[in-house]
């Protein structure tokens, strides 16, 4: 499990992560690619950013299983958002998510980028990370 923790020598976060993520001695790093939010058969779970982010973490999910690993292995995320506009569509699908994945609040390092666009113009989001699994 990777170990989260939020110094008291900065501001505490202002949003779900933690400051600092650390890969346990005994696991190594697997990087995950960018995901968007498609189906397994290649289509678009929806046109909208909570849709699509939903099943971004539908997706990260199952990679995280094929692992045999799990959310908690998580170490840090990064959120590409296209436009301000698809920002609540996103933070409700993650807010969903983040409450059955991290119930006590211990939330893996997180960067959110607000970008112009994403590789094909119908896409909303892509979520990339940083998993620790053991050896």
């Amino acid at each position: 499990m990777t170990r989260v923790w939020n110094p008291t020598v900065i501001g505490a976060p202002v949003g779900k992560y933690s400051h600092l993520a650390e890969v346990p001695a005994g696991r190594r790093q697997i990087h995950i690619s960018g995901q968007v939010g498609t189906l397994a058969d290649g289509r678009l779970a929806g046109p909208d950013a909570a849709g699509q982010t939903r099943q971004i973490f539908a997706n990260i999910e199952q990679l995280l299983r094929s692992l045999g690993a799990g959310p908690a292995d998580l170490v840090k995320l990064t959120s590409f958002v296209s436009g301000v506009s698809c920002l609540p569509g996103y933070y409700a699908a993650r807010d969903e998510v983040y409450a059955d994945w991290f119930p006590d609040g211990k939330y893996p390092a997180h960067s959110l980028a607000v970008v112009a666009a994403l590789a094909k113009p119908e896409l909303s989001v892509e979520i990339e990370g940083i998993v620790a699994v053991p050896e």
